[in-house]
């Protein structure tokens, strides 16, 4: 399929690689007391003041705390990863992803994930390298098989790519990561009536997922660009 740009399609189409956000919990605004001091009575205790709380520690914070206090605990190591790759912070994204394969080199997510962040920096051909061996550790997987499809679009490896898409879509007829891949490759063509069709897909197999709200604006884009073809 040839890059074509006849129409903007909406800006968020990849998000095939988005990943979770985890959001800082917010600070809480300092109380103060109303109550007025008793009354003095030469008898009676003092009181101590109650301590102030402490400050919250955000989920990376937290996380880099754990890591560099221990930086051999697998789990610790992959949420700093993805909490990386969520704040847009490649290198140290890939770094800690790295170490957390070399602790378990078969785990899915870490394999899909560090094939995620070396996408992020261009690195379509190391990125496939981890993608396929996520699938080699669990073939079929939905996951590592629409982004695989994604970066070989990306690198104009489109045969290979559909291909896969399509087949994910005979094996898993409800894979929805499929359908809006392939959405992606029929809004690039111009094929806008296909990419619709496979976006509704979207919409209505998983209409809760971050897919399906990036194919409502997507869709509703298409449609009108069509639309005023028509009335053109």
């Amino acid at each position: 399929m040839k890059l074509r740009a006849a129409v903007p399609v909406a800006v968020g189409i990849f998000l095939m690689f988005a990943l979770p956000a985890f959001a800082a919990t917010e600070k809480p605004a300092a109380s103060k007391s109303t109550a007025k001091p008793a009354a003095a009575k030469p008898a009676a205790p003092k009181t101590a003041p109650a301590p102030a709380p402490a400050a919250p520690v955000d989920s990376l914070t937290r996380m880099e705390r754990a890591v560099a206090k221990d930086s051999t605990n697998f789990d610790n190591l992959y949420e700093l990863g993805v909490l990386y790759l969520d704040r847009e912070r490649t290198p140290e994204a890939t770094r800690v992803l790295e170490k957390a394969v070399s602790i378990r080199p078969n785990d899915l997510k870490a394999l899909v994930n560090l094939g995620a962040a070396y996408d992020a920096v261009g690195a379509g051909s190391s990125a496939q390298a981890y993608y396929r061996r996520a699938l080699a550790v669990s073939p079929g997987d939905s996951v590592a098989t629409c982004r695989l499809a994604s970066s070989l679009y990306a690198q104009q490896n489109y045969k290979e790519s559909i291909g896969l898409l399509r087949k994910l879509i005979v094996d898993k007829p409800r894979s929805h990561c499929a359908y809006f891949t392939l959405g992606v490759a029929f809004a690039d063509a111009g094929l806008y009536r296909d990419a619709i069709r496979s976006w509704q897909k979207v919409v209505e197999y998983a209409p809760e997922s971050a897919e399906a709200v990036s194919a409502r604006e997507s869709i509703e884009v298409l449609s009108k660009y069509l639309t005023g073809q028509v009335g053109q």
